[in-house]
This record gives structure tokens, C-alpha cells and sequence, in this order.
């Protein structure tokens, strides 16, 4: 079981968040609650939890602080962002504690879940790593940039790329750069250094192309990716899964089911049947 902390004031908030992953995700997360970020660090030091939802907006110490603290003692813990406001500034400071994801509300069921689903993935890779004698995580400092000015402003150059004329262009490039990669286990943080954009910058360039998140839009493209190998009967669902960028074939059934409601082996025998 994976130890997952919901931080955030509003009540009915939180009992949605447990709602969702009591219904998708029992078998693998034990659930904490926190109403502020103060209590986020205590639940958090007392518990030693794994994957931690935040909403920014919080009394006292709010996400964004909680984050910090959290990071000072933990540079691998998964760290999910929540808002209601989609500030460039907020998201700039989420990549500076190396959040994994920045949802925004109103957010899509799906696509809290594909964030959860991978923060799972990364905390069991994780763990793997540690059991085999080296750990997985990221230098603390340094690394992580986000490429503004000081006084948080965009570069010159970043302003054009935002404008229309030039924002499809952007698009393609990044679509192209996730259909030649999918395969692999890739991140945000790697698409966003491989065509050397500010991890922050990147975050809000990939929301304004695509209207969701990276690991939503790299999800969708996995699935149907599968859906087209599932086609051929004669290769199997392992191979399937590590074509489309899962090397757990439990892990592939699993994302599969809940994006299309059925199995990859119940998938391909109606498929089968309707052809």
C-alpha cells in the first residue's frame, strides 16, 4: 500500500479526492487527510507518506509552503498540486519544489487519475531502485530552472511563442517530440529539457496547446496506441504494454481498464467478435 496525503481546507473537497481514489485506486493507496499545511507536515513526518495531494490555497501555511517543508526532509516524495487559480506565478513555483503535476480546477476525474496513476508508478520505481542499493531521486537544488527573469516576467522570445501565429507550430513540435517517445518512460520534466524550455514555462505552454496535462495527453496516446496492437492476435499483452511505455503488464491491464472499461484480453476478444 501506497501512504497518499489529501491537504486541503474545504471538507467536501477533500471527500471528493477520497471518493475518487477509494472507487479507482483501494487495492494500492491507504489514505490520510489534512485541513491546512501544518497539519500536511505533521501527518506527513508521522506517517512518512509517499504521495501528497496539496491545494495551494490553504490558512496558516498554505500548499505551496507545506511543499517545502516536505521537500527539506524528503526529495523523492510525489507532490500534486491542486488550485483553483491557473497563475503562471503558482505553477513557477511547483516546478521550484519539483512538484510531479499542477492541476487546475475544474480538472476532469481522468485526469486525476492518469496523475495519480503515474505518481504510484514513480513511487514503486522508486522503491524498486532503493531495494536494489541506489535511489532514483533528483538532485534538491540547482537542476530544476525556471527560465523567467527575476521579477517573474517571460522572456522575449517566450512572449512570441505565445502568440497564435506561432502557438500551433508549438504543437506539432511537442505532439511529435510525445508520438516518437511514448514508447519510453518519459516525464514532463524530460519533454520540456528536451526541447529546452523552462519546466514551468513548458507546464503552461503544454495546458494552452492541448487543454490538459502531460500525463492525461501521453496517457490517451498510449491507450490508443494499444488499441491498434490489440488488433494483431499474435502478440501478446505483455509485448503490447512494453510498446506503449509500461514494463508492468499489470500496471498496462490496469491504466487500460480504467481509460476503456474493459481489459486488453476483453478488448481484443470484442474486437475479435465484431469483426
Amino acid at each position: 500500500m501506497y501512504r497518499v496525503m489529501i491537504a486541503d481546507d474545504e471538507r467536501i473537497e477533500r471527500l471528493a479526492l477520497r471518493k475518487s481514489l477509494s472507487k479507482h485506486m483501494a487495492e494500492v493507496c491507504e489514505i490520510y487527510e489534512a485541513s491546512n499545511g501544518r497539519e500536511a507536515v505533521r501527518i506527513y513526518e508521522e506517517n512518512q507518506i509517499q504521495i501528497a495531494i496539496l491545494d495551494i490555497e490553504m490558512p496558516g501555511m498554505n500548499g505551496i509552503q507545506a511543499a517545502e517543508e516536505i521537500r527539506r526532509r524528503d526529495p523523492e516524495c510525489c507532490i500534486i498540486f491542486i488550485t483553483a487559480f491557473d497563475a503562471f506565478d503558482y505553477a513557477r513555483k511547483a516546478i521550484r519544489v519539483r512538484a510531479m503535476e499542477y492541476l487546475v480546477k475544474p480538472y476532469e476525474e481522468e485526469e486525476f487519475l492518469n496523475v495519480m496513476e503515474e505518481a504510484v508508478r514513480l513511487t514503486q520505481k522508486r522503491i524498486a531502485g532503493q531495494e536494489n542499493g541506489r535511489s532514483g531521486a533528483r538532485p534538491a537544488g540547482g537542476q530544476f530552472t525556471d527560465g523567467t527573469e527575476e521579477n517573474g516576467t517571460f522572456t522575449g522570445e517566450q512572449e512570441e511563442e505565445e502568440s497564435q501565429g506561432r502557438l500551433a507550430a508549438v504543437s506539432h513540435r511537442i505532439a511529435s517530440y510525445i508520438s516518437m517517445h511514448y514508447m519510453e518512460d518519459i516525464s514532463m520534466q524530460d519533454a520540456a529539457r528536451a526541447m529546452n524550455y523552462a519546466e514551468a514555462y513548458f507546464c503552461k505552454l503544454f495546458k494552452q496547446c492541448f487543454s490538459c496535462n502531460f500525463t492525461t495527453y501521453l496517457t490517451r496516446l498510449r491507450m490508443e496506441e494499444a488499441k491498434k496492437l490489440l488488433a494483431c492476435p499474435t502478440v501478446n499483452i505483455k509485448e503490447i504494454g512494453e510498446a506503449v511505455g509500461y514494463s508492468d503488464s499489470n500496471y498496462f491491464a490496469k491504466v487500460f481498464r480504467r481509460y476503456l472499461g474493459v481489459s486488453p484480453t476483453e478488448y481484443r476478444a470484442k474486437q475479435s467478435k465484431n469483426q
